[in-house]
């Protein structure tokens, strides 16, 4: 999925200003300027329309994480593995912590958008990469969580 809709997803949700959305990216220690964010939040077609980048959105979700659970401390043995490619697993699993969603809210969600998945399908979205129940989270799916999402935090 687009990185840019992801994060015009999430902005709308919660409904946050530009400038709350570079500060939850400095939260993660990135900075970015307001007008990329403007940049970032336009359509494809129009002008000035700027593509977000992985490492941008990562900062996001990361700051957002942050912003509504707190900064974790890093364990000693615990060594951030930087991600090179931005997958839809990541960034559901992102978003599920950023939002302290259980299996059963991360169904409600779904439903709330019409999509409706069974247990198996959604916990094989969280399996390492490898495992051989792991499902790779398609765009159709993110998309329908990031529309339930939007219902349930604004309404209707």
């Amino acid at each position: 999925m687009i990185n840019n809709d992801v994060l015009r997803s999430v902005r709308y949700a919660l409904d946050l200003s530009d400038t709350k959305v570079v500060a939850m990216i400095k939260l993660a220690e990135r900075d970015v300027e307001p007008s990329d964010v403007t940049s970032f939040l336009k359509k494809e077609e129009e002008d000035g329309f700027v593509e977000c980048g992985d490492d941008v959105l990562v900062s996001f979700l990361d700051g957002l994480i942050i912003h509504r659970r707190g900064k974790m401390e890093p364990r000693p043995e615990q060594h951030k593995k930087a991600e090179r490619r931005l997958t839809n697993n990541a960034i559901l699993k992102k978003l599920r912590v950023a939002f302290e969603l259980k299996e059963e809210d991360m169904h409600k969600i779904l439903e709330l958008a019409g999509f409706g998945v069974s247990k198996p399908e959604l916990s094989a979205l969280f399996r390492m990469k490898g495992h051989k129940n792991y499902r790779t989270c398609g765009d159709q799916l993110l998309r329908n969580f990031l529309k339930g999402l939007v219902i349930r935090q604004r309404g209707g």
